[in-house]
C-alpha cells in the first residue's frame, strides 16, 4: 500500500501544478475568446474521448490485465504485447475515420444550425483523436512499469504547457486568428503521444516484435473475448460520459456558447477529480498482480482505502468551490456568461463525489476474470444516459445533461457496488464514510451562515480558510485516512514542529 501512496502523492503533486496551469490556461482561454470559440477548443476533448475507445479496440484493458503473464513468462525483447496492441489501435483509427467520413452528413445536418463552427473544423477533431488513442495505449503500458508519476505529468502538465505556448503566440499576434489556433491545436496530443513513446523507446522500455509469442498464443482466445466485451463496455461508458456536450450542441440554440458555458462547469468540476487518476495510475498494477495471486484481502484493502482517500477530497473540493464559485467568476474578471454555469456545477461535482466516493470498483472489475460485467453496466449507462441527456436538455436546455448524469451515474456505480459485494463480499464504506460526509455538510453550514451575504476577493479567501480549517481539522481528528495521517506526521517533521 506504501507504493501506491507514495506515487499517488507524486502524482497528485504534478497533477495540482498542471491544474494550476489548466486554470491559467481556461482563464485566458476565456477571456480572449468568445464562449462559442472556447466551446469549439474543449469539445475538441470530448470528441477524442469518444473515438478512443472506438479505435483502441479494448487495446489498454488488454494491456491492463495480461501484463504480469506477459511479463513473467517473455523476456522484454520479446515481449509481443505491445505490437498487437499499437497495430491493432492504428487499424481502429483507420475504421474511425472511414465513419467519419460516412457520417459527415449526418454531423452537418444536425450541428450546421446551432453550431457551425463544429461543422467547419469537424476533420481537425481526428489528429487530435488520433493522438489521445496512442498516448492512453503507452499510458496503460507505462502505468504497469509504475511509471503513473510519469504519465501524470505528460497528461497534466505537459498537454497544458503546449496549450499555454499556443495561446501566448496568439496573443503575442504569431497566430493571427483563431483559424490558426484551432487547427495547431488539433495536434498537440499527437505530439504528446510521441513524446511517450519517445521516452520509452530511449529507455528501452518498451521493444516491438512481430513474431508471436507463446504467451499470445495460449492466452488468445481470453485476449479476444475479454477487449470484445471490454471494448464495447468502454465505447458505451465514453459516450455516455461525453454525450452531454453533443447534445447541448446540437439541439441548444446558440450551441456552442452554452458548450463553453457547461465545460467551464465540467473544467471546475474536474479540479474534484484531481487525485483520481492518481489513485487510479498507482492502483493498476498491484490490482492485476493481486487477482494473478488470488489475494482477495489486498484488493479490498484498495477498494476501501481508496473510496475514503476519494471521498475526503472531492467531498471537501465540492464543498470549498461551491462556496466560492460566484465570487471566483467576478474576481478573475470572466464574462458574465459563466456565472451561468454554477448551476451546471452543482450536479456535474456532486456526479463526481459519488463516482469517486464509490473507489477504483471500475478498475478492480477491469482487472479480475469478472471484466465481462464492464459490457453489461456500459449498455446499462448508456440506455439510461443517451435519452436522459437528450429529453432533459430538450426539456430544461444547458443545464439538463448535468442533472441527467447525475443520475445516471449513481445507478451505475450502485450496480457496481452490489455486484462486488454479493460476488466478493467486498464494499467500500465505512462509518468513516458517513464522518466525511457529516463533517464536510458542518463546514458547509457554518462558512454559509457567517459569509454568505459577504462577497469579494477578500472574503473568498476568509471563507475558503475557514472551511478548510474545519475539514482538515476535523478529517485528522477523527483519523479519517489511514494515507492522510502518515502524510500529515512527516509535513510537520519537515516544518520542525516534531521531531
Amino acid at each position: 500500500m506504501s507504493t501506491i501512496r507514495r506515487q499517488s502523492i507524486i502524482s497528485s503533486g504534478i497533477v495540482y501544478i498542471g491544474f494550476a496551469l489548466g486554470a491559467l490556461n481556461t482563464l485566458l482561454l476565456t477571456k480572449e475568446f468568445s464562449a462559442a470559440q472556447y466551446g469549439l477548443i474543449t469539445i475538441f476533448m470530448s470528441l477524442a474521448n469518444i473515438m478512443f475507445p472506438l479505435a483502441s479496440l479494448g487495446m489498454h484493458a488488454y494491456v491492463y490485465k495480461f501484463y504480469p503473464y506477459y511479463n513473467d513468462n517473455l523476456p522484454p525483447e520479446k515481449n509481443d504485447m505491445m505490437t498487437w496492441a499499437l497495430v491493432a489501435s492504428f487499424v481502429g483509427f483507420l475504421l474511425v475515420i472511414s465513419g467519419g467520413i460516412f457520417f459527415e452528413d449526418f454531423v452537418v445536418e444536425n450541428y450546421s444550425r446551432n453550431s457551425p463552427d463544429l461543422v467547419t473544423y469537424y476533420y481537425w477533431t481526428f489528429p487530435f483523436g488520433l493522438g489521445l488513442t496512442f498516448y492512453s495505449i503507452l499510458e496503460a503500458f507505462a502505468w504497469q512499469l509504475k511509471k503513473s508519476v510519469l504519465t501524470t505529468y505528460f497528461r497534466e502538465i505537459q498537454f497544458r504547457l503546449f496549450t499555454f505556448v499556443l495561446i501566448v503566440l496568439f496573443l503575442a499576434g504569431a497566430l493571427h486568428n483563431f483559424d490558426a489556433v484551432i487547427k495547431i491545436y488539433a495536434w498537440t496530443y499527437p505530439l504528446l503521444a510521441l513524446s511517450l513513446l519517445g521516452y520509452l523507446m530511449i529507455k528501452r522500455q518498451l521493444h516491438f516484435t512481430f513474431h508471436v509469442s507463446r504467451v499470445t498464443k495460449k492466452f488468445f482466445k481470453k485476449i479476444l473475448a475479454q477487449v470484445s466485451l471490454v471494448w464495447t463496455g468502454q465505447v458505451l461508458f465514453n459516450i455516455s460520459f461525453y454525450f452531454a456536450q453533443l447534445v447541448i450542441g446540437a439541439v441548444v440554440t446558440d450551441g456552442m456558447r452554452f458548450v463553453g458555458i457547461y465545460m467551464l462547469a465540467l473544467y471546475v468540476g474536474s479540479l474534484i477529480q484531481a487525485i483520481q487518476r492518481s489513485v487510479i495510475a498507482a492502483s493498476i498494477g498491484p490490482l492485476s498482480r493481486a487477482w494473478k495471486d488470488k489475494d482477495y484481502g489486498r484488493i479490498n484493502r484498495i477498494y476501501q482505502r481508496s473510496s475514503i482517500n476519494q471521498l475526503i477530497f472531492s467531498a471537501g473540493m465540492f464543498v470549498l468551490i461551491w462556496l466560492n464559485f460566484t465570487d471566483g467568476v467576478r474576481t478573475f474578471n470572466l464574462k458574465d456568461d459563466y456565472l451561468l454555469a454554477r448551476s451546471v456545477f452543482f450536479y456535474i461535482g456532486l456526479t463526481r463525489v459519488v463516482d469517486m466516493g464509490t473507489g477504483v470498483n471500475t478498475q478492480i472489475i477491469g482487472t479480475s476474470t469478472f471484466w465481462r460485467f464492464d459490457f453489461f453496466t456500459g449498455i446499462v449507462l448508456t440506455i439510461l444516459t443517451l435519452p436522459a441527456n437528450y429529453f432533459l436538455t430538450k426539456a430544461l436546455g444547458y443545464i439538463g445533461p448535468a442533472i441527467a448524469d447525475l443520475v445516471t451515474f449513481s445507478i451505475y456505480n450502485g450496480i457496481r457496488f452490489l455486484f462486488l459485494y454479493r460476488k466478493f463480499g467486498m464494499q467500500p464504506f465505512t462509518r468513516k464514510t458517513v464522518y466525511t460526509l457529516l463533517l464536510a455538510l458542518a463546514g458547509y453550514l457554518v462558512c454559509y451562515l457567517l459569509f454568505d451575504t459577504h462577497h469579494g476577493f477578500i472574503w473568498l479567501v476568509l471563507r475558503s480558510a475557514v472551511f478548510i480549517g474545519i475539514f482538515g481539522t476535523g478529517v485528522l481528528t477523527l483519523r479519517l485516512s489511514d494515507d492522510i495521517l502518515p502524510v500529515w506526521h512527516t509535513i510537520k517533521k519537515r516544518l520542525h514542529l516534531i521531531r
